[in-house]
């Protein structure tokens, strides 16, 4: 473990995993065998992080969440109060499917609210944003907006996490915080300024 890392004396830590400079581990949560956490990330109260799980650096996981075998998130993501992750398609408690984990990758910015539920097998695309309570069962681009039962893009969302719309004539978008210039462009979200 690096310097400046807080681990609240009910959770566990299995060894060996790394954990990153800065990182916070808060009551009753679990980090197992295997697993790399990067720095400057908070873990909430009752997280588990699985075997073999890769987190990136300055990412943020909310209150009871599970992050399990086959997910890799990337730097500076948000994972809102009890969102579920899953890594099986069809599983089944007779059935030993462990062989069968399917990978999800959370892209570095992208944030999932709370109660969200991530199919295993898709990739949430970066600074795309992932509505409370939605059901992602396919991939999400590049700053899209899901929501819904299943989730459907609705809208694009900019890298600081507000709604873009009213397109100039340009079909240009400015984020109204960072002022980051966007253009849809053939069903994709363009950062003009990146």
């Amino acid at each position: 473990m690096h310097e400046g890392v807080f681990i609240h004396e009910s959770s566990y830590v299995d060894e060996p995993c790394e954990i990153g400079e800065g990182t916070k581990i808060w009551h009753f949560s679990h980090v197992q065998s295997g697993a790399k956490i990067g720095k400057s990330c908070v873990l909430g109260q009752n997280v588990n992080v699985a075997n073999d799980v890769v987190i990136g650096s300055g990412v943020k996981i909310q209150n009871n969440v599970s992050v399990y075998k086959g997910t890799i998130v990337e730097d500076d993501v948000f994972l809102g109060p009890s969102c579920v992750l899953t890594n099986v398609s069809n599983p089944r408690s007779e059935i030993n499917r462990k062989a069968q984990f399917e990978r999800t990758l959370i892209r570095r910015g992208a944030s999932v609210g709370a109660n969200a539920t991530i199919v295993c097998g898709v990739t949430i695309g970066r600074y795309a944003f992932v509505a409370a309570g939605a059901v992602v069962a396919r991939d999400v681009p590049d700053f899209g907006l899901v929501m819904g039962v299943p989730a459907r893009r609705v809208g694009w969302m900019s890298r600081h996490g507000h709604r873009l719309e009213n397109p100039d004539a340009n079909g240009v978008m400015i984020c109204p915080e960072g002022k980051l210039r966007y253009r849809e462009e053939g069903g994709v979200l363009i950062c003009l300024d990146e």
